[in-house]
């Protein structure tokens, strides 16, 4: 049997990344390697290393979100979710399980009165995060489908709901991170050695546990990605750290699930499954956020009430003064307009008075801007509008 070398630098990652997902993010944690048990009552509960889903914990999952499902229904959504169709590639299935997780599992059954009805199995509750068993398992043993003796150990396997949605591979902090990819994740996703590991996987990690990077199942090296911020406003840092809290806390990781996977077909070739960038997730939720305060908003605001007038009483002065002190004070109240000098007013002289329309609230009507790319910019291209970009368009070019 071959199984893949370990030493005690790996090790002492894998217990670091452990730790950190059990006493940080709240998973539930289990050392496998020469310690599980097989059969219903085993360790995980699985009848051999064949098995890459816990059963058991799938079937407590689904009777738990779906109580009004009878067992009939609930054996199907088991058969369907742990179904291997050979004529099928690892990717067909990523695919197909991916539609699963995130929309149900489509099943039917008759009620007392022999009626056939039909619905969609919940697999995962990604409202209530609570609502899940996160378990992370490390060194798991797992032995191939078509090549039974091709054994691997899985470094750290992270399971929700009895579902191995992420796949980690690590090395000592002293080896290079691509070598993970390289040595370890090209071999486990041959379809003759334990590529139905992955038929569930939402991502995967590589890290030395220092660095750290992700990707999916058809990423090349050149597309596994960095992790760098939680938060907009973050220093970016590469530390392994960073994207653990940033794609495994329990929240995140549903929300990935859920909302920031794509399978691409849009070229010609082999479909691509795509896992938003770190920059992607934050612009999109925060852009979220901003629509769901604005109807808030809204609500509180009727369309009669979103605007407000208000009188200022300056003082008399030069034209060009009033007109700096004016405009300053409109901005600074977002005023949307500042309107009509008042009646009686000394000619050439500035205005006494003057009435400005503003916002009844500063945030309504303002959803916020996302500033986004689609390669990195040129350091020699000029932005077409640097009066309005400013210092942003300076930073591109100088020149502007």
């Amino acid at each position: 049997m071959a199984y893949t070398d370990i030493n005690n630098e790996d090790r002492l990652v894998q217990a670091t990344f452990a730790e950190h997902l059990e006493h940080t993010l709240g998973w539930e944690s289990i050392y496998a390697w020469n310690h599980e048990t097989f059969g219903a009552d085993g360790t995980l509960g699985r009848k051999d290393t064949r098995d890459v889903v816990l059963v058991r914990d799938l079937r407590a999952a689904l009777v738990r979100l779906n109580p009004e499902l009878p067992a009939a229904a609930i054996d199907d959504a088991v058969a369907a979710l742990t179904l291997h169709d050979p004529t099928r590639s690892l990717v067909q299935h990523n695919r197909g399980f991916h539609a699963l997780l995130r929309d149900g599992v489509p099943v039917r059954w008759r009620d007392g009165a022999g009626q056939m009805r039909q619905t969609q199995a919940r697999v995962i509750d990604f409202r209530d995060p609570l609502n899940n068993r996160f378990l992370a398992v490390r060194e798991l043993k797992i032995t191939g489908l078509r090549t039974p003796s091709y054994n691997r150990r899985a470094d750290l396997v992270c399971f929700v709901n009895g579902l191995p949605l992420v796949f980690i591979e690590l090395k000592a902090v002293y080896v290079n991170v691509r070598a993970a990819y390289e040595g370890n994740l090209k071999d486990y996703l041959d379809e003759n050695v334990i590529a139905h590991a992955f038929h569930h996987n939402a991502f995967i990690v590589v890290s030395n546990g220092h660095a750290a990077r992700y990707g999916s199942v058809t990423s090349g090296w050149d597309h596994y990605a960095e992790w760098k911020r939680l938060e907009e406003t973050d220093k970016g840092s590469v530390a392994a750290e960073v994207l653990l809290n940033g794609m495994l806390a329990r929240s995140r990781l549903l929300d990935l699930l859920e909302n920031f996977i794509v399978f691409d077909e849009s070229r010609a070739g082999a479909v691509r499954k795509v896992v938003a960038r770190n920059h992607q997730v934050m612009g999109v939720n925060r852009a979220v956020a901003a629509v769901v305060r604005q109807e808030e908003l809204k609500a509180q605001f009727p369309p009669g009430e979103r605007l407000r007038h208000r009188v200022v009483t300056i003082p008399l002065a030069e034209p060009s003064a009033v007109d700096a002190e004016t405009m300053g004070e409109a901005a600074n109240a977002s005023s949307l307009a500042v309107v009509h000098a008042a009646e009686g007013a000394a000619p050439g002289r500035a205005p006494r008075e003057i009435t400005l329309i503003e916002r009844v609230h500063p945030d309504l009507g303002r959803l916020g801007v996302v500033w986004h790319t689609q390669a990195a910019a040129s350091p020699t291209r000029c932005c077409s509008s640097p009066r309005r970009c400013g210092a942003r368009c300076r930073a591109i070019s100088p020149s502007c």
